[in-house]
């Protein structure tokens, strides 16, 4: 006999969570069956593990139509997913412009990561027309809500002085904020201005913990960066991102 729930037993969406870690499949019988319910947690949340395989058969294009209906129902991370499956092509046609809506309406609403999201393709101008002063203000917005990469990128923007006055001490501190929040790019960052200040030991710290968290990517770029630091301990850091490179392809 299989796993049922009457629905006077649907779960919510963060008892649902809280089951995936214990039980993946079990999670997903009474995942399907709160979103059906029509609990939107648990559509958005079915959306995610049909979109990784995670308990359920992977199925990136049923993952998409999920998204869309908790989108629908007023879920604003089901909306970014959505968008991020229409930029990435993840069960549909790559469509650069069908997700700059989806996360235009996202960043509208005030959702961190779909203003992060829309940044990214006005500033490279993919689906919607290149404006960097709006990814500028997006990626502000989505920082000053806590969000870990665009601190980072806001801390690049005020650095440089582009589409903004420069402010070297603001972009340290959201350098600072970044590390601190987990994003390995923003740990990097930070241990570049430490490095630049003399801080060896405190800059080979973040170093380690960008190695650790950094995707393949970030690590390539990393390594050729490292390789022209002056400190010999920083110097020596990009034999390790090199290593951790090719562990990961």
């Amino acid at each position: 006999m299989g796993f049922h729930l009457r629905r006077e037993e649907v779960l919510d969406g963060e008892q649902l969570r809280a089951m995936l870690d214990e039980s993946p499949v079990r999670a997903a019988q009474a995942i399907l069956i709160a979103a059906k319910e029509g609990v939107i947690d648990a559509q958005a949340l079915l959306g995610q593990i049909l979109l990784e395989g995670r308990g359920i058969e992977r199925d990136e294009a049923l993952a998409l139509r999920w998204f869309q209906i908790a989108a629908q129902g007023g879920h604003l991370m089901a909306r970014n997913m959505a968008g991020r499956c229409f930029e990435h092509g993840w069960g549909c046609d790559a469509n650069a412009g069908a997700a700059a809506r989806e996360y235009r309406l996202a960043a509208e609403a005030g959702l961190d990561w779909g203003l992060y999201n829309y940044a990214n393709l006005l500033a490279t101008g993919r689906g919607v027309a290149c404006n960097q002063l709006q990814a500028l203000t997006c990626y502000r917005q989505a920082a000053e809500l806590g969000h870990a990469k665009s601190m980072n990128l806001l801390g690049r923007y005020l650095e440089e002085g582009q589409f903004c006055p420069q402010d070297l001490n603001a972009a340290v501190e959201w350098y600072r904020q970044s590390a601190i929040g987990g994003d390995f790019r923003g740990q990097f960052s930070y241990a570049a201005v430490l490095a630049d200040q003399g801080q060896t030991e405190a800059a080979l710290e973040w170093l380690r913990k960008a190695l650790a968290g950094g995707n393949l990517k970030f690590l390539r770029v990393a390594q050729v960066a490292l390789q022209s630091a002056d400190d010999p301990q920083i110097k020596a850091m990009a034999l390790a991102y090199q290593a951790r490179a090719a562990a990961l392809s």
